[in-house]
């Protein structure tokens, strides 16, 4: 071997674990979104409500677990905090069926949902891996009128979970 093959191989030995090192961790190979009745990731994706980055991406609404927002504190999808946005708000029975459509699929922990400022139903998946479609059955309890729902699914193995706010009037 020439002098300058093997120094091209001790250069690339000793670099490539330091630049595996240096790059960033990657987030959870999972992603999804509520797509019935329409989130408002998804109505972004079909065009009923002028959004930004999230129209070509509405799986990809992820953050640390236990946040509030239904842009998961990710400010490149901001546009889904915003309530003025003319949102459709689709009218649902008391007890509705909430459908996730899961682009890559992930173990989970939990899927959770909140309405009226409380949860209003979890689903407990033990850390199982989800089909391509997850469907939640949903009772709105003494909640009726227009709600603003916010679905989670927790991801089992990092500390990450992904967020959808749907927009509903319950009995309306």
């Amino acid at each position: 071997m020439h002098a300058s093959r093997k120094t091209a191989a001790l250069v690339g030995a000793v670099l490539a674990p330091v630049i595996a090192v240096s790059l960033p961790a990657g987030s959870a190979s999972a992603h999804g979104y509520v797509s019935d009745p329409p989130s408002r990731q998804a109505q972004c994706a079909a065009g009923t409500v002028s959004c930004g980055d999230i129209t070509y991406e509405p799986q990809s609404v992820e953050g640390p677990k236990g946040l509030t927002s239904c842009s998961g504190g990710n400010s490149r999808f901001s546009e889904l905090d915003d309530d003025s946005l003319g949102w459709t708000v689709t009218p649902v029975p008391k007890n509705t069926t909430f459908s996730w459509r899961l682009t890559a699929r992930h173990a989970t922990t939990t899927w959770e949902y909140y309405a009226g400022g409380r949860q209003i139903a979890v689903f407990d998946d033990g850390g199982a891996q989800p089909g391509e479609v997850v469907h939640h059955q949903v009772d709105f309890g003494d909640l009726s009128g227009r709600q603003k729902v916010l679905a989670v699914w927790n991801v089992a193995n990092t500390g990450n979970a992904f967020y959808a706010c749907i927009d509903v009037n319950v009995g309306g």
